[in-house]
């Protein structure tokens, strides 16, 4: 229950990607009110069921589904994101930029739910806040850069680059782009550094100290289709290999895997409310 819980918190920044009409314009015409009237809001509740690694370096993959919720004043133009972006909260929010908080939270890693994993210690779900900054270089291109720091789980600081090309048809809006991600020593060594006791209890790990530095290059595409004004449904699918000192690692040449794949399936629902 405990990992299940981790596994669907760590997917949850996936819920704010975006549904039903955006700053791409996807041709289904939202009401008036949500451009027209500075007062007031728009919210989009989404669920969302994922199938992906149960944590770092895993080779071993399961489901997890998640709720999401979306706000942003009806003044504000309504933006594509990515399934992979992390929750943010844009307190700059204008047609070629956004900048605010962000969170992201890390599935826990139950050394018990893979065999290959025995005698490495369990790490608890990390909570990860922090800010991001986004760019529209085009209408049709976005820029996204987040830098986080542990608060639990583990203490090191990541970051995760993102490129996205935005099309539309229609109704249907496409994002594909490729992704970084970066990790300093202490996250790095967290999740795929080697202990003298972990490789003395392990007979697959060897003791490893872990680099910062780049931990993995990938790839993310995503379909957002809006049926009408309120309900739309989203999938999506991304591909990450590890490089560097995390690919090195006996956790990934030993005890998981170096590339893994994660799909998703998302429906949304937007409405309007006026403002208290």
């Amino acid at each position: 229950m405990r990992r299940r819980l981790a596994v669907l918190l760590a997917a949850a920044p996936l819920a704010i990607f975006a549904s039903a009409a955006s700053a791409a314009d996807i041709s289904v015409e939202a009401p008036a009110t949500a451009v027209a009237v500075d007062d007031g809001w728009t919210a989009t509740l989404k669920g969302t069921g994922v199938y992906g690694p149960l944590f770092e370096g895993s080779n071993k993959y399961g489901f997890s589904g998640y709720p999401g919720l979306a706000i942003r004043k009806k003044s504000e133009p309504w933006k594509i994101g990515a399934p992979d972006d992390g929750f943010g909260i844009a307190i700059v929010n204008m047609p070629w930029l956004q900048f605010g908080p962000v969170a992201r939270v890390r599935a826990e890693r139950d050394s018990s739910d893979v065999k290959r994993f025995y005698g490495m210690k369990d790490i608890d779900w990390a909570v990860e806040p922090g800010a991001f900054l986004e760019v529209y270089p085009t209408e049709n291109i976005r820029l996204r850069g987040e830098l986080r720091h542990g608060v639990s789980g583990h203490h090191g600081f990541v970051g995760n680059l993102a490129a996205d090309y935005i099309f539309t048809v229609g109704n249907l809006a496409l994002t594909a782009g490729p992704r970084v991600e970066i990790g300093d020593h202490k996250f790095m060594d967290k999740y795929y550094g080697v202990t003298a006791s972990e490789a003395a209890q392990s007979s697959r790990a060897s003791e490893y100290d872990a680099g910062g530095g780049v931990k993995s290059v990938g790839f993310t595409a995503a379909a957002t289709y809006a049926w009408n004004e309120n309900w739309s449904t989203t999938a999506f699918g991304r591909y990450d290999q590890l490089v560097g000192d995390a690919a090195d690692s006996p956790v990934a040449k030993k005890l998981g895997t170096k590339s893994s794949f994660t799909a998703g399936v998302g429906v949304g629902y937007s409405f309007d409310w006026s403002a208290w």
